[in-house]
């Protein structure tokens, strides 16, 4: 068994996962503005935590978007430094993803019926708008359907009409529920709440890893799929020293 270590900060929440064969480490905390100063301490405390260094990690997963755009690029920028400075490969994780994971391992835990088949995310994109995509379980793994897109709750609403969700996940179920007329769809299983984004990003990170889909570091990109022409010059300065301060940890012995 290989040793992963994944972190996202695309949502409110930060999560952290750390699987080794001795065992799996899971770290969540509030994100946002946070994730930047926090992301390398709190990765640093999980190594610990298991005995283990950057050195052991075999890849580095990251939460690739869609999401808040400084929370990608805290996580883009904290990953390049770790990878870059240790010598590892990375895994891009789809974030949406990850809210369909937590939503079958929910489904599992609860002792409910297995999530087959479709799932939709969708998840509060601020500003009137939401991020959804469509996933299938298939033979053990996920596959993505319809890639993220950015939909307003009237044009999602529309899509589902033509053909009717069986399972949402998300967090736009309670944001836009009158909108997306949640309350008519009796016969479609929901999620809204996430139980834990650490545990469903360490399964798609050990997806990632078995599928062959390690990158290069210099590769590791966010996925936007809602433009933002510039970043705060406070962005740029956190992003520029959570890369420096990833960098500078990756090279101690």
């Amino acid at each position: 068994m290989s040793i992963l270590l994944a972190l996202d900060s695309s949502t409110e929440t930060m999560a952290l996962a750390l699987t080794s064969p001795a065992g799996r480490w899971l770290f969540e905390a509030a994100g946002g503005p946070q994730a930047s100063a926090r992301l390398v301490p709190e990765v640093l405390a999980l190594l610990a935590a298991a005995g283990l260094s950057l050195a052991d990690v075999d890849a580095i997963g990251f939460g690739r978007g869609p999401g808040a755009f400084t929370g990608l690029r805290a996580a883009c920028a904290v990953v390049q430094g770790l990878a870059f400075g240790a010598g590892k490969p990375v895994l891009a994780i789809d974030s949406l993803m990850l809210v369909a994971e937590d939503a079958r391992q929910q489904a599992a835990a609860d002792g409910q019926p297995p999530l087959t088949g479709s799932v939709w995310v969708a998840m509060d994109a601020r500003m009137g708008e939401i991020y959804a995509a469509c996933y299938a379980w298939r033979q053990g793994v996920w596959v993505t359907e319809a890639e993220p897109a950015l939909y307003t709750p009237a044009s999602l609403c529309e899509l589902w009409q033509a053909q009717a969700p069986s399972a949402v996940a998300g967090s736009a179920l309670t944001v836009f529920a009158e909108q997306l007329a949640m309350s008519d769809r009796a016969d479609c299983r929901v999620w809204a709440n996430s139980r834990s984004r650490a545990s469903a990003l360490a399964a798609l990170a050990a997806q990632a890893w078995d599928s062959g889909a390690q990158l290069d570091a210099a590769e590791a990109m966010p996925v936007y799929v809602r433009d933002k022409v510039a970043q705060t010059t406070a962005e740029r300065q956190a992003e520029r020293q959570a890369v420096h301060q990833a960098e500078r940890q990756a090279e101690r012995p």
